[in-house]
């Protein structure tokens, strides 16, 4: 144990020498500060640097430059790189595809991204010094489409957490407020877009961790639906976790960016470079003029705290006054759907995710949590049951922890069996009543403090629901925190699982935090969907009310 506990010190700190040492050896010009043609070309669309590229107006160098300088300052404030690649980008800035769809344009990717010759440890110490062999289909299609893989960013170790922490690489930190967490697990990915040292970037989604980031940053982003994003070939923290799979999806700084990755990823037909991807080309999608949101409120788990709830009735309000329908859903059980999906994520009591940490090394406080529900005898899981049903008189709860256990073969089938019946659910509702899209929030609250996964794990049902059904879901900034209009009075927690997470919430400390909202259509409805986030920004920008990027004067 103690010589385990020695090579997991020895390899995280030559892990984080190798990242310092790859910065350094940077050419000098990276380390000067950001010239005007830098900071102009930082402020290009995605859309414009590529057209630019295109039409020998811009050197893609240029341009990795100025993004390599940005991302280099984003990493010194918030802690969200872990992979340095930019030397091997200029080699492969100056052989891209200048007619790509991505021509020229360095793109971020989360830390489980397989590109050869660079570690996906994805924060486990005995995974670092393991390159990838070969490139993912993911990442081969990118650089196809004239795109610079630059950067690698954080994570939590585990990828169970909407924190992005690890002892290899360290803790990532909110640019907005940095006491906060940029969320989990695509946290760096996050925190890096919001800075400003990317524009696009690729995060993962298992129970929310792109849209959650999204949400906690300031950003963009829709979770594909499975099998229409390229995975095969990249890391993950739980191979073969099919219940609940992970999806691959793009995250960006504006929605402009969102549309035109989009767009660009499937032009490259990824069922070309990825066996499980289904050959669905991008289709064109016009709304109608008057459309039908059904809103969730409430989960009936844990109530969207005053900030979050004002950025949906923000949006709502916006759609009521541009004449749109709006109906408050009864949506088939969400705390069904977080039961079910819950334990179909963690069949396998955590031993897959977990086997790989070595002894004494840190792990998130909220997988913690659930490991200690795991470990103990079962007759005392169900005498700590009976205790919250029938003393403490919190269902909810107690819900939870009854079937908090390793699943054996028959019960996971029931599982999937019972996660198709929730489906179905879902399914003969929006036909019967004709939504065209759902709205509620990505999560009951802003950001969390550092260390808030501790109270906080279980807070996960309004983006987990929708990775149950399998449903396209976008996130877009709406408005911050603010200390006067999101003040909590008057609130008692309806149950254990609400409490813990309102420790967390102080509408003073989290001012100037961003708050999203969660716009949901059916499964593989991403175009759907994302014009259905243009007509929300657009009806906001027309009322004033535009969601401001953060900028970061370097």
């Amino acid at each position: 144990m103690l010589f385990a506990n020695y090579f997991h010190r020895r390899d995280c700190a030559a892990k984080q020498h190798e990242r310092q040492m790859r910065i350094q050896s940077l050419p000098p010009s990276y380390r000067a500060p950001l010239s005007k043609a830098d900071n102009e070309i930082l402020h290009l669309k995605t859309s414009e640097v590529v057209s630019r590229v295109k039409d020998g107006k811009l050197d893609p160098s240029d341009v990795l430059r100025a993004y390599g300088k940005k991302a280099l300052k984003a990493q010194e404030a918030t802690n969200c790189l872990t992979e340095i690649m930019i030397e091997q980008a200029e080699v492969w800035a100056k052989q891209c595809n200048r007619q790509g769809p991505l021509a020229g344009m360095p793109v971020s990717l989360k830390d489980t991204a397989g590109v050869a010759g660079y570690d996906s440890c994805i924060g486990y110490s005995a995974w670092i010094n393991k390159p990838i062999k070969k490139d993912s289909g993911l990442v081969r299609l990118l650089r196809d489409a004239g795109a610079i893989p630059f950067v690698k960013t954080n994570i939590p170790i585990t990828l169970l957490s909407f924190e992005s922490n690890n002892e290899v690489f360290g803790l990532a930190r909110n640019p907005h407020v940095k006491e906060y967490s940029p969320g989990g697990s695509s946290g760096g990915e996050a925190a890096l877009l919001a800075y400003g040292g990317s524009r696009i970037g690729i995060g993962t989604d298992v129970a929310g961790s792109v849209r959650n980031p999204a949400h906690y940053s300031g950003i963009y982003t829709i979770k594909a639906s499975m099998h229409r994003f390229p995975k095969t070939g990249n890391g993950t923290s739980m191979p073969g976790q099919i219940g609940i799979p992970a999806v691959y999806s793009p995250m960006t700084r504006t929605l402009e960016d969102l549309e035109t990755f989009w767009r660009a990823v499937v032009s490259m037909k990824p069922w070309k470079y990825d066996h499980s991807c289904i050959p669905l080309p991008w289709r064109e999608i016009t709304l109608s003029k008057r459309l039908k949101f059904g809103v969730m409120w409430d989960d009936g788990v844990i109530i969207p705290s005053p900030a979050c709830r004002r950025a949906l009735k923000t949006v709502v309000d916006a759609l009521e006054f541009a004449g749109h329908e709006i109906v408050a859903l009864d949506p088939p059980s969400p705390y069904e759907a977080l039961k079910v999906s819950s334990q179909l994520l963690l069949a396998d009591a955590c031993k897959i995710v977990t086997k790989p940490i070595r002894w004494g090394e840190w792990n998130d406080l909220g997988v913690v949590q659930a490991l200690r529900m795991f470990h103990v005898p079962g007759f005392v899981r169900r005498l700590y049951t009976w205790y919250i049903r029938y003393i403490r008189r919190d269902e909810v709860h107690a819900g939870l922890v009854e079937d908090w256990y390793q699943k054996d073969v028959v019960e996971y089938y029931g599982l999937i069996s019972k996660r198709e019946a929730y489906r179905e659910k879902w399914f003969d509702m929006w036909s019967k009543e004709g939504y065209d899209f759902v709205l509620t929030v990505p999560n009951a609250l802003p950001a969390v403090p550092h260390g808030g996964m501790k109270e906080g794990w279980k807070a996960c049902g309004y983006t987990f629901l929708f990775n149950m059904l399998d449903y396209s879901a976008g996130v877009l900034p709406i408005t911050h925190v603010d200390r006067t209009l999101d003040t909590l009075s008057d609130f008692k927690p309806r149950n254990s699982i609400e409490a813990g997470t309102y420790k967390a919430y102080d509408a003073n400390l989290m001012h100037g935090l961003p708050i999203g909202v969660q716009v949901v259509g059916r499964r593989l409805e991403e175009e759907k969907v994302l014009e259905g986030m243009k007509l929300i920004e657009g009806l906001l920008r027309h009322n004033g009310e535009a969601y401001e990027l953060l900028e970061v004067v370097d």
